[in-house]
């Protein structure tokens, strides 16, 4: 399917020729068909050909009272069927209509000159021509018609056409960005929507959200009032949605969730004169939605949009900044930035707007991560930017200047933090991550992964080419007294108040074991280095099974020290439980197979074989 909208003056014939070359009445109401006037959208179509895909049109009211709703219509098509009539020829809302379609960037059409069984259609379509070939428009194909004689009509037919084969072709994997220009109650059927599917497709069974964050589900497809499973863009849908319906109407939006950032302030480039002229108050015209602006001028052509609403933008997007009651020209913009940075400092805005002048509103992946330095891939899409890499962490991006330059950082800053702090045994990750202003703690373990002198170890961050500095000379003496009562009573660690009266503290622990000169069994549990292999000798012992009990008093120490002592051999693989109250030597060898004495079957008496996991000061691997 390819779908147009009509465009031109009040008067001129438009739904007199749609219903002519469709044969179906575009205007709804009773009241549009007893005054002769469109007030409200139309949708109507037809096959122009044999062998030509259905061809659907929006048709729009033309008086001047109605542009918000010609601009609801035109806002999500592609191409337009332009129509002057002979009789009138040129006229105001020609021109406002031609320059809405010039600022929207519409680049297709026909020209359509009406009535010409009422008068010569040669001048006025030789003018009409000339003023579109000044658009984006561009040079078009015209026809003379008459919707009452029928003259020209297949003429007609024949250059739409051409037309919808010479569009571009839709992205049906794109992300859906639904502009409803209907919303009403079917009984029996719940809440129906309609509106021009630009991009994407849907499908029965769909979640969808609106731009307010209600969830929808898509119950039901029509396209050209058939049933359908799936339609693809670009098409007329109507969809029967089952959720959060309640709002629903003419300019919300429908959206693939989790793809689309929703945005109040975006960074734009405004066509024509310079922005310096525009009104401090606008309404900007998107899809089929128009929200009241607050345009700030940044440079000759650029300017910020501060939107009363929150819209589903992206880089690229064309939009109408338009007075609310008309007068002045309706401006096109073009969306460069949805994500732009706050304006607080003195001299932000020139600079921004310099910023905004290398910009040419073309997604553009590489750049937007350039500026951005550190990005969530999902937001770089959400921007409508593809990614130029692979993330660096999780679903982070990062300029690879930028990423650089922060190894180095973070180098400097472990090396930095060593030196100041000779009894920290490394660099927490959550300080690196804010000394480097990093979003996420990953990037720091991603960033340590890259520079070959660092290494991780328990949420800290050490330098591996660093010489560990020794111990003070007075924590070094009290270690010492430590280490003269352990090795007297090896098992009997020191109590909380021995190691207070010693100006060991928590920290200073820390740093007698990343010196090697204690062992930490449990927080306030010091042991000398390799305590853990001598106890597991000492467990060897004893008949297997044992209980915590027979630990204790084969160790000679405390229920304090007993209790953690045996969950660090546990998680050191020197021991392992039997059951709630007893546990035994774990049977490993090399190769982690069982060593010990074998019966006359060939099977290890259990005793042997439970003694063998605790000999040596390591676990086997």
């Amino acid at each position: 399917m390819r779908v147009l909208a009509t465009a031109g003056h009040v008067d001129h014939g438009k739904s007199a020729l749609v219903r002519a070359l469709t044969g179906m009445e575009p205007d709804r109401y009773e009241e549009e068909r007893r005054r002769g006037l469109t007030l409200d959208l139309g949708f109507v179509w037809t096959a122009t050909a044999p062998d030509a895909e259905p061809l659907a049109f929006v048709d729009v009211p033309g008086h001047e009272r109605f542009v918000a709703t010609m601009l609801a219509g035109v806002g999500p098509v592609p191409a337009v069927l332009f129509v002057v009539a002979a009789d009138q020829g040129w006229q105001p809302q020609s021109e406002e209509h031609l320059a809405i379609l010039d600022a929207l960037g519409v680049r297709h059409a026909v020209l359509a000159v009406t009535r010409s069984d009422l008068a010569d259609p040669g001048p006025v379509r030789a003018d009409a021509v000339r003023r579109l070939a000044a658009t984006s428009l561009g040079t078009v194909p015209s026809v003379a018609v008459s919707a009452v004689t029928g003259a020209g009509l297949d003429e007609l037919r024949a250059a739409l056409t051409r037309l919808a084969r010479r569009l571009p072709a839709p992205d049906t994997d794109a992300d859906v960005r639904l502009w409803l220009d209907r919303a009403f109650t079917v009984r029996g059927h719940g809440t129906v929507v309609t509106g021009t599917l630009g991009t994407g497709t849907l499908r029965v069974g769909d979640r969808l959200v609106t731009g307010d964050g209600a969830a929808l589900r898509v119950r039901g497809l029509q396209s050209l009032h058939e049933d359908r499973t799936e339609v693809g863009a670009v098409a007329r849908v109507a969809v029967n949605v089952h959720g959060a319906a309640d709002g629903l109407r003419r300019g919300t939006v429908l959206l693939t969730p989790d793809r689309w950032l929703l945005t109040d302030v975006a960074d734009v480039r405004v066509a024509g004169e310079p922005v310096t002229g525009l009104p401090r108050s606008l309404t900007l015209h998107l899809g089929t939605a128009a929200v009241p602006v607050t345009v700030r001028p940044l440079g000759e052509d650029t300017a910020r949009l501060t939107l009363h609403r929150a819209l589903p933008l992206r880089i690229g997007d064309r939009a109408v900044l338009r007075e609310p009651g008309g007068g002045r020209t309706p401006r096109g913009i073009t969306v460069l930035d949805v994500a732009p940075p706050r304006l607080a400092r003195r001299g932000a805005g020139r600079a921004r707007a310099a910023e905004l002048a290398g910009m040419t509103g073309r997604p553009d992946g590489a750049a937007e991560l350039r500026r951005r330095k550190l990005i969530r891939r999902t937001d770089l899409l959400a921007m409508g930017a593809p990614p130029p890499a692979e993330p660096v962490a999780g679903d982070w991006l990062a300029d690879p200047a930028h990423w650089t330059a922060l190894r180095d950082r973070l180098a400097a800053e472990v090396t930095r933090h060593a030196r100041a702090n000779p009894l920290e045994p490394g660099l927490p990750d959550e300080a690196a991550r804010r000394l480097l202003g990093l979003p996420d703690r990953t990037l720091v373990t991603a960033l340590a992964r890259t520079a070959p002198r660092l290494h991780g170890r328990e949420g800290r961050l050490y330098d591996a080419t660093a010489q560990r500095p020794g111990l003070p000379p007075p924590l070094r003496s009290a270690v010492d007294t430590v280490r003269r009562d352990l090795a007297r009573t090896p098992f009997r660690a020191p109590e909380a108040d021995r190691l207070t009266g010693l100006g060991l503290t928590r920290k200073a622990l820390a740093a007698a074991v990343a010196a090697g000169a204690l062992l930490r069994i449990a927080d306030g549990i010091v042991l000398l280095p390799g305590a853990d292999a001598d106890a597991a000798a000492v467990l060897r012992a004893l008949p297997q099974p044992f209980t915590l009990s027979e630990a204790r008093r084969a160790l000679d120490t405390t229920r304090r020290v007993a209790v953690p002592l045996l969950e660090h051999l546990d998680a050191q693989g020197y021991t392992e439980r039997v059951d709630a109250q007893r546990r035994r030597c774990r049977t490993r060898g090399r190769n982690g197979e069982g060593e010990g004495e074998r019966g006359p079957s060939g099977t290890r008496s259990a005793q042997s074989a439970a003694g063998a996991g605790c000999r040596g000061r390591s676990p086997a691997n």
